[in-house]
This record gives C-alpha cells, structure tokens and sequence, in this order.
C-alpha cells in the first residue's frame, strides 16, 4: 500500500503542469482577481474574462510566456479604466508567445495596450477606445507592439488615440490586417521597423489614415520592406490633436498615406478619397537631427494601382492655399517633396513635385511643379509576402 501510493506521488510530480483555462468574472475585487491570474498563470493557460465591465483602478501586466486572456466579444467584455489612478498602459505584456482576443479597454489614462519585447504576440478582435473622442490628454497608443519580432493585429478597432490607433514600432515580421482605425491623429503606423504587411483595413476620420516613418535616435533604425495596399483611406480630415512635442503633431490634417525617410515601401491597390490634404504624401524628414547613422529620405518607394477619389481641396501645410487655387481649387492627390530616391509613381493621378532637393530645406524655397508618373504600365511588386509562424495563424482559427 505505501509502495503504490509513493509510487502515484512520483508520477504525479513527473507529469508535466496540464494547462488550464481559469475564468474571472466581473465584479467586487476584479482588479485583484484578475491580476492575481495573470501572475499565477502557467504557459499554455487561458485566463478567461466573462461578459460585462471590469472596473479597474489600476493598469495591469502580463509576463508568463505562452498564455492566452479571451474575453467574450469585443463588445461583451469591457476593462474600464476611467477611474484608473495611475497614468500608466492599461495592459502591459512583456513575455513571448502570447495572444490577446476578444476584449476591449476603454479610457485607459495611457497606452491602451503595450507590449514590449513580445515576440509572436497576436492581437484580435480588440477594440481600444477613449469613449470621449478626440482629445489630447487621450493615451496616445491604443494598440502598441514594440521591440519584437512576429507581431499579428487582426481585426482590432480603435478610437481616439491621441498619436496612433496602431503602432507597430521597432520591430519585425509584422502583420496588420481587417481592422478599423478612427478618429486617431495616426490611424495606423508603422515605424523604423523591417518587415510589415498592412491590408485590409479601415482608415477613416483620423488626421492621417496610413504612416510609414523612420525616425532618427532611435535604437533601431534603417526601417525597409513595407507593403500598404488594398486597404480603404477615406476622409482623414480630423484635426490634429496630438499633444505639442509629439512627432505625429506635425501631420498634417487630411493625410492619407504617409510615407517619411523609410526604405523599400510598396503602395498599391488601395483606394483613397476625401483627404482634404492629399491622399499619398512622400518626404524626407525635416527636422534637423544629430545622428550620423541615419538616413532622413524616402528610398526606393513605389506607388502603383490604386484608386484615387477627391484630394487636395483643404491642404493644410503652409502654401497650401496658394497651390490649391494654382491647380484650380485642389492639388494633386499625390505629392512628393522631391527630395527622395527612385520614387517611381505608376498612378493614374496626377503628382505634385514640391522641387526641394534637400531635407530640412524651407518649403519658402520649394518650386512645385506636376511630374509624370509611369508612362508605361508599371508593376511594382518587388517585395515578398509577410509570412507568420503557423501557431499564430492557427491561434486565431
């Protein structure tokens, strides 16, 4: 007898932890309940939220490898943080291989959802909001992978953000796709970052819909190899609510796409109309910047197959109106600073060069004039698909 039961001892403390899923529910002590199972969990677990609306008072955080936290619908099951004391993220994950789906944040005093150095991390069917709209004391990243590699944002909505609605920053491998951006001052952003995939989605109302960025100081620079296409730019005309200092405070209202001092970026069959400024705007970077290791111009950017509605009639740059009334009532929707290298524009649009020839220079000196785009058919595919480890894929299937 005390033979088998040692025996049943060392096999239970040989078998490997089972996962488990552990449910939380709504209610007295959410914040500490919650949080407890997020620290408690073991890799392959899930913490699972019930329907209705987490009240919390404090961000949460997340570093165990390996777990998933599913709420039960984007509209189901809400974490609250409007009375949040501190100003921190509403959720922080910093740990590997983890899946975030089908809950919301709202009103978090900072970031909605960051995480940093997550690599394969999945974000779906989240929708991150600031329930008041537009306002610069709104956190100012809904959606905030950063400093990983393997980074999937599926089917996300978000709203308010005063910097960007989707930030993918630092990183690479990324894929963005099917989701909503609204009402953000960036819908969705992309910077100094290698590897993204950016299809399928909603830009609408934000300041700018669409921005590729490389920025200097910044620890990993040199972004390259972004494909934006097939995705709707419609009507980002919302004034420009980022806090002063921000770098996306300098957007200009009624951006489409946005392409600044990045390498190797591929725009195509996306369609764009109602963007009072323009709808695909290339540039250097212009501030001045003492890093020597970086290079502020657009570099080897291709813009081709898409689909151009109205643009151009409220330009919101200096000299704007002064264009618009030259070109009779509305710009091109398409401009370039003149500044970049081998930009090759296959559009049927027409494409206002600003004639500068160096960063940093004063649009005082600029001398605008339409370039000729293609004058062939023109296929600019040159970038390979975004491709994901295959767990992430099956995670969300």
């Amino acid at each position: 007898m005390i033979r088998s039961l040692l025996v049943a001892i060392a096999l239970c403390l040989s078998a490997p932890t089972l996962a488990k899923t552990v449910t939380v529910a709504p209610g007295a002590d959410a914040q500490e309940r919650l949080q407890e199972a997020l620290i408690l969990a073991k890799s392959g677990d899930v913490v699972e939220l019930g329907a209705g609306r987490f009240d919390l008072v404090d961000g949460l955080s997340l570093d165990v490898d390996g777990v998933t936290l599913r709420g039960a619908g984007m509209d189901q099951t809400v974490l609250n943080f409007a009375g949040q004391l501190g100003a921190g993220e509403g959720l922080l994950v910093t740990s590997d291989n983890v899946i975030l789906r089908d809950f919301a944040i709202e009103d978090s005093k900072g970031d909605g959802i960051k995480s940093k150095g997550a690599d394969n991390i999945v974000y779906y069917k989240i929708r991150v909001e600031w329930t008041r709209g537009p306002h610069p004391e709104n956190g100012a990243y809904a959606i905030y992978p950063v400093e990983s590699t393997n980074v999937l944002v599926d089917s996300v909505t978000t709203i308010g953000s005063s910097d960007a609605g989707i930030y993918v920053g630092q990183s690479e491998n990324i894929i963005v796709r099917n989701s909503v951006a609204k009402y953000n001052v960036a819908g969705i952003e992309i910077e100094n970052s290698i590897g993204a995939d950016v299809y399928n989605n909603i830009a609408v109302n934000n300041t700018g819909g669409i921005l590729v960025f490389d920025l200097p100081n910044i620890p990993k620079q040199g972004g390259r190899n972004v494909r934006v296409f097939d995705n709707i730019v419609v009507d980002n005309n919302t004034p420009n609510f980022a806090p002063s200092g921000n770098i996306v405070a300098e957007v200009p209202t009624g951006m489409g796409i946005m392409v600044m001092s990045h390498y190797e970026v591929e725009l195509f069959e996306n369609r764009l109309a109602e963007n009072g400024t323009g709808n695909i705007l290339i540039v250097s970077y212009s501030k001045e910047q003492n890093d020597s290791n970086y290079n502020p111009k657009p570099i080897g950017v291709r813009v081709f197959e898409n689909e151009h509605g109205r643009a151009g009639y409220r330009p919101a740059f200096p000299g704007g109106d002064e264009l618009k009334a030259a070109f009779g009532g509305a710009i091109p929707p398409i401009i370039e600073d003149g500044t970049g290298e081998s930009i090759l524009i296959g559009d049927d649009a027409l494409i206002l060069s600003m004639g500068l020839t160096r960063s940093g220079q004063s649009l005082s000196e600029a001398q605008p004039a339409l370039v000729e785009g293609a004058t062939e058919p023109f296929d600019g595919r040159q970038l390979k698909p975004i491709t994901l480890p295959q767990a992430m894929e099956d995670a969300i299937n």
